[in-house]
This record gives C-alpha cells, structure tokens and sequence, in this order.
C-alpha cells in the first residue's frame, strides 16, 4: 500500500470501528504519524484528501475532527459526476437513474404524508405553469428531490442529487420545447404525482421509469443527430 494511503486506510478504519466517532477531535499530526509509521508530510497529505472527501474537519486553532459523516456531506464530489459528464457516459447516468429512481417513486408513494404530497403538487404547479425556463428546469430538480426525500433515506437523497444536473435538465427541457414536446414532460410528472396522491407504487414505480426512459431516448437521438447542445452536456 502506497505510504499515504495508509494513514487514510487506518484512519477510515478507526472510524468504522467506533474509535472516533463524529465530532471527535483527532490525535495531534506528530501522534498519528507515530502510531502510522509514516511522515508528517504523509500524514498531512492523508488529512487533506480526507477533509476533501468530507470525511474530517479542519478548524483553524482547534485542530482536525471527523465530520458529521452525513451521507450528503460524503458524497458531495460525487455530484460533480452529472455536471460534467458527457456522451456515453451520461447516458450511463441516465441508465444508473433508471435503476434507482423508479425504486424511490414507488417507495415514496408508501411512505407520504400529505403535507409531504401537498409540497410536491406546489412544485408541480410551478412546472405545469413555467415555459421551460429556469424557474421550470430549478422545480422539475426539486420535484424529483422532494419524492426522494420522501423515502427518509438520506443516502439515497445525496446519490439521486448526484446523478441530477441543472444544467442537463436545461438542455432536456430547451430540447423539448424545440421540439414542441414540452408537454410530455409536464405530463411525466403529472402522472408520478397522481401515482403517489393514489399511494400506488407500481404505478409510480411505472411512472418514473416512463420517464426517465423519455429522457434518455431523447439523448441518444439528440447525440445521434449531432446537436450543437451536445457540447453543453453536463
């Protein structure tokens, strides 16, 4: 194992086993290297990538702690992965969404509450109104967060936050309204809605696959026609 990779290791491992737990302030820099058997520079190396993955803390004066551990905090650089994907790999982004996203619909069609499904239909009614301009591109994110949030799952809720990119939503809604299509969105999520009001999760589960299957068939064709959004996929 590469020598800074181990303190990282060993760290994680603390971690895991209970021996530092969130907010715990770690061992001073020369105490940890001892115990690892590595340098300072290695050990200072290893904090860095570890306060980057938003596994520690820095507190300027106070010394170095292990974060929350909140799983949105965790995975915050896994959001970058929809904002700069392109080509193949962002229908592969798509394809991930389809695994998950229905699962999610149908689970929250469960779970609701109806003020829970009352804030869904006001982000509804602010899609069903807009003209496919960012106010439409910022409430179709939020709607398919709110249904997400819904399940209590908070790993669940960063990784779909991952996997979604304002800018791509853009580009899908600037598409469609070219296209004249724009409707078929709103009715997308019309149908989700009326799923979850019905507590019905095979047919949300059915909804939201409807959908985002919608959404990657019209990038493959926008891809395959060579369109000149493709170099704004993100």
């Amino acid at each position: 194992m590469p020598v800074t990779r181990r303190p990282i290791e060993r760290i994680k491992a603390m971690i895991a086993e209970g021996r530092l737990r969130p907010g715990d302030r770690l061992p001073t820099e020369r105490d940890l290297a001892h115990e690892f058997e590595v340098s300072r520079s290695s050990m200072r190396e290893a904090v860095r990538t570890l306060t980057t993955l938003g596994v520690l803390e820095v507190r300027h004066g106070a010394g170095v702690y292990v974060s929350s551990l909140r799983p949105a905090d965790l995975l915050e650089t896994f959001s970058v992965l929809a904002e700069i994907s392109q080509g193949d790999t962002l229908i592969e982004v798509l394809q991930v969404r389809r695994m998950l996203e229905p699962a999610a619909t149908a689970l929250a069609a469960a779970r609701a509450t109806d003020a829970q499904l009352e804030r869904v239909g006001a982000i509804l009614d602010r899609i069903s109104s807009g003209g496919g301009g960012r106010e439409t591109v910022a409430a179709d994110l939020t709607f398919h967060q709110a249904i997400v949030q819904i399940t209590g799952n908070a790993t669940l809720a960063a990784i779909n936050d991952g996997l979604s990119s304002r800018t791509f939503n853009a580009r899908v809604w600037r598409g469609h309204c070219a296209d004249g299509q724009a409707a078929r969105l709103r009715q997308d999520h019309e149908r989700i809605y009326q799923a979850l009001l019905a507590r019905d999760p095979d047919a949300a589960r059915a909804a939201a696959t409807m959908h985002v299957m919608e959404v990657e068939r019209w990038l493959r064709a926008d891809l395959e026609s060579g369109s000149p959004d493709r170099a704004e996929a993100g």
